[in-house]
């Protein structure tokens, strides 16, 4: 097959959401791209799309995800042009990502992954061990708000929805003392001037596919499909593998309060994993390692681990 590179006369279309991060992800692809094929950057459109997520009135509101639709509310506008041929690749953050593609799309490219750990913002405090007792906490993460009140149940957390400049304004406002963001986020925003402390994953273990770049395409486009393998990195690609399907196994959707990373040593994979009540009331979690090319039996063969320690009552949601 002879490879079609795009050109600025028929530009080869990103679809992105249009949040600052969500721009800077997908101008990393663009720039990604023109450099493995040595093409300007007019050969390329990136094109917003608006997803439900992003309703100004709904993250005004605090809306809780559970409510109004859970991880299809950041994805389900983009894919829908992408199935439709409005658009050419779709890129996301992947721990938005559901589980499992519509039919006649596939996600098989990933970035090069940025820093997985969660970062503490306070203007007044350095950790969460230094939050006085009933100090207000704001983050719209089940996951985030289960595992802060695992150590901390004396903590008030409150939903803290929108993006980045969003909460940091929410922040600044006094809407509460402290919140969360993931660090790839800040970096890729070169927001260093942010007064954010990064959380050891031993001390919270981040979302699934945190700081990992998606880029999905339709599963006919043998063209496209060729010119994003060159930007795939295998690495990140074996980590998730194994992350999403200890999350795919749990059924997990932004009602689970479900937590996991995948560490690379050689030929080795380790991944930790983590299930907790909504409440953080209890916590479970353990460690399976194996051969890299074994990532996705290792991360079912956990997930059904922590199922069985959990016992019946555990997942509410199961």
């Amino acid at each position: 097959m002879t490879l079609r590179l795009p050109n600025s006369s028929a530009p080869l279309k990103i679809g992105t959401r249009g949040s600052p991060l969500a721009l800077a992800q997908a101008y990393e692809t663009r720039a990604r791209l023109a450099t493995a094929f040595d093409l300007p950057l007019e050969a390329f459109d990136i094109i917003v799309i608006k997803v439900t997520g992003d309703d100004r009135s709904m993250v005004a509101a605090d809306r809780p995800l559970k409510e109004i639709g859970n991880k299809g509310l950041f994805t389900r506008e983009i894919e829908e042009d992408l199935a439709a041929g409005k658009i050419d690749v779709a890129v996301h953050s992947m721990k938005d990502m559901p589980t499992v593609q519509p039919n006649g799309l596939i996600l098989d490219t990933y970035l090069p992954r940025e820093d997985v750990r969660d970062a503490f913002l306070s203007s007044n405090f350095s950790q969460i061990t230094d939050l006085p007792k009933g100090a207000v906490v704001g983050t719209s993460s089940l996951r985030r708000r289960a595992q802060l009140l695992n150590k901390r149940p004396d903590l008030n957390v409150i939903e803290f929805r929108g993006n980045v400049q969003t909460r940091l304004k929410k922040l600044s406002d006094g809407v509460a003392a402290a919140t969360f963001l993931a660090c790839a986020g800040l970096n890729r925003l070169e927001m260093a001037d942010v007064p954010a402390a990064p959380i050891a994953t031993a001390e919270m273990l981040p979302a699934i596919a945190q700081g990992a770049i998606g880029i999905e395409r339709r599963m006919d486009d043998n063209n496209t499909a060729e010119m994003l393998s060159a930007i795939h990195h295998t690495e990140t690609g074996q980590r998730l593998a194994a992350e999403r399907q200890f999350l795919f196994t749990l059924d997990g959707s932004c009602e689970t309060p479900i937590a996991g990373l995948a560490t690379l040593n050689g030929t080795t994979l380790t991944l930790t994993g983590e299930v907790l009540r909504p409440d953080g009331s209890d916590a479970l979690s353990d460690t399976v390692s194996g051969p890299i090319e074994d990532g996705p039996e290792l991360g079912a063969s956990l997930a059904k681990t922590l199922i069985k320690r959990a016992g019946t009552g555990f997942f509410d949601w199961h």
